[in-house]
């Protein structure tokens, strides 16, 4: 599978999958026009490759999202869950949550989903 980079906008995140080293990231501002559009070939490529990977795999997921709306909390929703079934197949997944360290509002968001995640590893990762 072919490694997807975008580019970030005002609107979208910079989305970094490198399907060969297993290491993914979202990082910016995530509130697109048109959300499946824009997230659904990344989900299906996501998905696609999560399910190809056997127990004795490694992957690194990264969220840097400094603001997201509702129907993109969806796609992060829908993307822990994929990580968390990844790791319970036996792959060994690794969650990083970066927010600012005075962004109270991300760090908060980050907890609420790390406590969803009881197989994969997620680590709160606040940046100075």
């Amino acid at each position: 599978m072919d490694n997807i980079y975008i580019n970030s906008t005002d609107r979208t995140p910079e989305v970094d999958f490198n399907f060969t080293s297993n290491h993914f990231s979202l990082r910016g501002e995530s509130y697109p026009e048109d959300v499946p559009t824009f997230f659904g070939p990344l989900m299906t490529a996501f998905s696609k490759h999560v399910k190809s990977l056997d127990g004795g795999s490694s992957l690194e997921f990264n969220f840097e999202l400094l603001y997201f709306n509702s129907t993109s909390a969806k796609v992060v929703m829908n993307l822990l869950e994929l990580l968390e079934a990844t790791a319970s197949n036996g792959a060994v997944v690794t969650i990083n949550w970066r927010f600012a360290a005075d962004d109270d509002n991300m760090q908060e968001l980050g907890e609420e989903f790390g406590e969803d995640i009881k197989i994969a590893r997620f680590n709160m990762c606040p940046m100075t």
